[in-house]
């Protein structure tokens, strides 16, 4: 065994290293017994392998392999992004670092074999759908994503799926998960994928690069910089431009321990992992071998399949790797470690080649060691006879009698990073921290009081256990390493307070049957997922929204219900499951006012998805919620202690209107029971959006300059309305229902249409209920809008002879019209001046907080189609605070775009309890020529003592 590593292999880590055992084995250890300087503490000051404050002095501790290569194509320098003159660079045999000669002395970015054991606090990544990213760069293998690749959605990532196991789990720390809280937070550094036209904060010089890897970001505040420039720059991190209206991580409590981040963000999940993904990831292939050519059977080069352990070769997932057919064995060997990032001494492994074809359920195969192609004579290589070549082998490590092991103090503020210790089979996890704790200084304590924790960081999971005091180290040691090497680089150990962390997990089920109590609802749950007494309970309840907050005191328990509620339906309706964490409130700083964000990925064009990864990686992921998985009620019940917060809906106007309704329902238990609302519209109409100028549509806007512009929007007012619908008492026996339906109220901020205007609605309802794929564009859904108005164009069915008005306890006479439309805002169908601007002493000018509604008709299709030209106006017939519209028959009805049939019965329109607090969007640049309504807009007194 000894043969497939001779003593004269040099390690592929910057040259030779010593032997297992020795205090310096690792080029990172600051030696036995004694404690190396380290970042300081600090919820973000190890988040990163580029973090301020932690990096190491030079490129031989960076980790990199660099050598000499000769240029054959244009390349560019990952420290400088200069172009590389001449035709001569140097390169990471690991990593593909390419560096002028003059910068290597300057690079400070860690090689991705090295960056684990850099990274403070392992927090996982939360990985997407495969998507095509042009001009990114992948963080691991540093190459081009040219191919389908995976995007982190909290943070700036981005790797292709071969390489997400290697991807380091230093995502951003986005709240606190059951330790020690820290004064200070860190900046989270990112390399490369910059925007175009980035400039260094320090230097002033452009700092990103469209060509390969280069620069650095903070996750937080979005400070850019060079990597070189930004350790010139302090390490606190103050949140930048939207400091007041981040969530800061420090305020936010939730113990993840048995859910993943996705289900912490409440990040849709995809049904089953892609072709070739195991739990990492896929590992199928090596990142050289992206796109590589099959070798010809003469070729001088080889490939070979290598696989880095037993749970490797039980799942076939190996890496591929190129080597000269004429290549030493050692040569091999330093290859295979490179594919698998493995940053230790290659005489302490050896290759065993495997028989053919592997079989996956033989995870204890062992095949006889590797050697080299070609027989070697003493004193140099020489000709022999050609053995036969195996398709595919596996890394295997040499006995060890002694290593040396870092051991981390976790939360402990002891100013160092780590500590060395030398472990010999007479080691514990007991003798390893009583060893450990005098040289953290904390000998005076007992050693009863702190445990020693194994964790796996892995990308898409950090798993922690915690090991028995009489685990034997270096024999779990060598079981990990025969698992896997991969596992075993990104291993790490904890010494860490053994105090006992009291359970405290909020779950959100929603879909329940309305109105029921809180102990009917638990029996409710109890007979659903067999609920555990003494384990759960039921915190708050949501009876006219069907939904509940449970409290678990039990990590598997919260775990088995949270995967059951999935999949169970109540009544026929399925059941909603959320992860929920607590805020701080008490914690906030004195100036924040978090901004509350509702993103509805299906509206409009579909621009929601991308809206919705952006907001999370601009603000914390924990105040951002997609209405689809849950509705608005979780994100107001997460706010319900912030004494103030704003609101930003991203949506259509019916996507508006639900937030506002379910806002006036929970009202009573907020500490802020008058949130300001922002909007950016994502329908297709938009009108209360023009109204407020956020616009008639987002079209691809910076969503930091959105966030910006609600930060700086002016506080509103606005009337809402209560629509009762009776259908049980009908016009005439002749009309009457067998089956009526109950009354039901609805809310109304914009406007309520009753005939040909909310029959239009109903028919592009219905045609986009057929088939949702075509509607992903604004401008196809105007078009719908047009040809099924064109095919109403000669309807007649007059109106005012099915219908009867009273305002006000008055009976209204209506003219011979097709549609009757009440109107709260200035803008109607896209846009459109339904009252028009001329003035008329039978009505007080219309504004959207006077407590009035204008009520206006259309004669048909055509009439409409001229108003929305701008040629005419609607015919005013009335305007007040309170209506009764008799229906005698069946009529189309449609409030804020939303449309159904509504039968036979009454319809009562009268205001809604309180003013809503709109955000209108402030100017930037007077208007030249301003529309009628702009100017009535204009004309909204700003509330006295409301906040922005």
């Amino acid at each position: 065994m000894a043969a497939a590593a001779e003593p004269r292999a040099r390690a592929w880590l910057g040259g030779s290293s010593p032997r297992p055992g020795s205090p310096a084995s690792s080029p990172e250890l600051g030696g036995r017994g004694r404690a190396r300087p380290g970042p300081g503490p600090g919820p973000g000051s190890g988040s990163g392998p580029e973090r301020a404050g932690a990096r190491p002095p030079g490129p031989a501790a960076t980790g990199h392999s660099f050598r000499k290569v000769t240029l054959t194509k244009p390349t560019f320098c990952h420290l400088c992004s200069d172009f590389i003159w001449g035709l001569a660079g140097f390169l990471c045999d690991v990593c593909n670092f390419m560096s002028h000669e003059k910068c290597l002395k300057h690079v400070k970015t860690p090689c991705s074999s090295v960056a684990p054991s850099l990274v403070r606090v392992p927090v996982a990544h939360c990985f997407g759908l495969r998507g095509l990213y042009k001009r990114k760069f992948c963080a691991v293998c540093r190459k081009g994503l040219e191919v389908p690749a995976l995007r982190c959605e909290v943070c700036e990532l981005h790797v292709h799926p071969d390489c997400v196991p290697f991807a380091c789990s230093d995502c951003r720390q986005c709240h606190r998960d059951g330790h020690r809280d820290h004064d200070t937070h860190h900046h989270h550094w990112r390399e490369g994928n910059l925007p175009s036209g980035a400039r260094c904060e320090v230097c002033r010089k452009t700092c990103g690069s469209s060509d390969v890897l280069a620069g650095v970001r903070c996750e937080w505040c979005g400070v850019q910089a060079h990597s070189v420039c930004s350790t010139a720059l302090a390490p606190e991190c103050t949140f930048g431009r939207l400091h007041t209206m981040v969530l800061p991580p420090a305020c936010v409590r939730l113990l993840s321990r048995n859910f993943s981040k996705m289900h912490c963000f409440r990040i849709s999940e995809s049904p089953a992992p892609e072709p070739g993904e195991g739990d990492d990831g896929a590992e199928g292939s090596s990142p050289a071998s992206l796109g590589r050519e099959v070798l010809p059977p003469e070729s001088s080069k080889q490939t070979l399949k290598v696989f880095d352990g037993n749970d490797a070769l039980q799942r076939n997932h190996f890496r591929v790797i190129t080597v000269p057919r004429l290549a030493r064995s050692e040569e091999v060997l330093e290859a295979a470690l490179r594919a698998y990032y493995v940053a230790e001494d290659p005489r302490d492994f050896e290759l065993q080649a495997l028989p053919q074809p592997v079989h996956a359920a033989d995870t204890g195969a062992r095949g006889r060691p590797w050697s080299s192609g070609v027989a070697e004579e003493e004193g140099g290589r020489g000709p022999g006879a050609r053995e036969a070549v195996p398709e595919a082998c596996i890394i295997r490590a040499l006995p060890r009698t002694q290593e040396v092991l870092k051991i981390y103090p976790a939360w402990l503020k002891v100013g160092v990073a780590y500590v060395s210790i030398r472990v010999t089979a007479q080691s514990t996890a007991r003798t390893v921290v009583l060893e450990v704790l005098p040289l953290l200084g904390r000998q005076a304590e007992g050693p009863e009081s702190f445990q020693l924790v194994e964790v796996l960081m892995g990308s898409r999971q950090v798993q922690r256990t915690v090991l028995a005091d009489e685990e034997p180290l270096l024999h779990r040691l060598r079981d990990i390493r025969q698992t896997s090497l991969r596992q075993m680089n990104q291993m790490r150990f904890y010494v860490a307070e053994s105090r006992a962390v009291a359970p405290h997990i909020r779950l959100f089920v929603g879909g329940l049957p309305p109105g029921l109590s809180a102990q009917e609802y638990g029996s409710l749950l109890d007979e659903a997922v067999a609920t555990k007494a003494g384990l759960v309970s039921v915190s708050h309840v949501y009876s006219s929204q069907g939904a509940v907050v449970l409290d678990v005191t039990c990590f598997a328990e919260a775990e088995r219900l949270y995967m059951l509620v999935r999949d169970t339906a109540v009544h026929g309706r399925p059941l909603t499951a959320l992860v929920l964490p607590d805020v701080l409130h008490t914690n906030l700083p004195p100036d924040c006012c978090p901004l509350l964000v509702f993103v509805n990925p299906k509206s409009g064009g579909l621009k929601g998805r991308d809206l919705l990864c952006s907001f999370r990686k601009l603000l914390n992921p924990h105040q951002v919620f997609e209405l689809t998985n849950g509705g608005p009620l979780p994100g107001f019940h997460v706010f319900s202690q912030v004494p103030c917060f704003r609101v930003l809906v991203c949506g259509g106007d019916g996507t508006v209107g639900w937030v506002l309704a379910a806002l006036e329902e929970t009202r009573r238990h907020l500490a802020c029971p008058e949130p300001s609302v922002a909007i950016l519209p994502l329908g297709t109409g938009n009108d209360l959006g023009r109204v407020l100028r956020w616009g008639a549509g987002y079209s691809g806007e910076d969503p930091f300059s959105v966030l910006v512009s609600v930060d700086e929007a002016d506080a509103v007012l606005m009337d809402r309305w209560t629509i009762l619908l009776d259908a049980q008492e009908a016009g005439g026996a002749e009309n009457s229902m067998a089956d009526v339906e109950p009354p039901k109220i609805v809310q109304m901020s914009n406007y309520c249409g009753i005939g040909i205007d909310a029959e239009l609605s109903l028919d592009f309802h219905h045609a986009r209920e057929e088939e949702p794929g075509k509607f992903t564009s604004r401008l196809h859904n105007k078009g719908v809008y047009v040809r099924v108005g064109l095919q109403k164009i000669s309807h007649s069915r007059g109106l005012h002879r099915e219908i009867r008005l009273q305002v006000e306890q008055r009976e209204v006479e209506l003219p011979s019209i097709e549609g009757l439309i009440f109107i709260n805002i200035p803008s109607w169908g896209s846009g459109a001046d339904l009252w028009g601007s001329d003035s008329d002493s039978r009505f007080e000018k219309p504004r959207m907080d006077d407590g009035l509604l204008e009520v206006v008709g259309v004669t048909g299709v055509m009439h409409m189609g001229q108003v929305q030209g701008g040629l005419r106006s609607g015919i005013r017939i009335a305007q007040g605070s309170y209506f009764r519209v008799t229906l005698l028959k069946a009529t189309p009805v449609q409030v804020d775009g939303e449309p159904w049939i509504q039968a036979p019965g009454h319809m009562i329109i009268s205001a809604a309890g309180p003013k809503v607090h709109m955000l209108r969007k402030t100017k930037q640049k007077p208007r030249k020529a301003g529309t009628p309504k702009d100017a009535r807009a204009d004309g909204v007194p700003v509330p006295e003592g409301d906040p922005k």
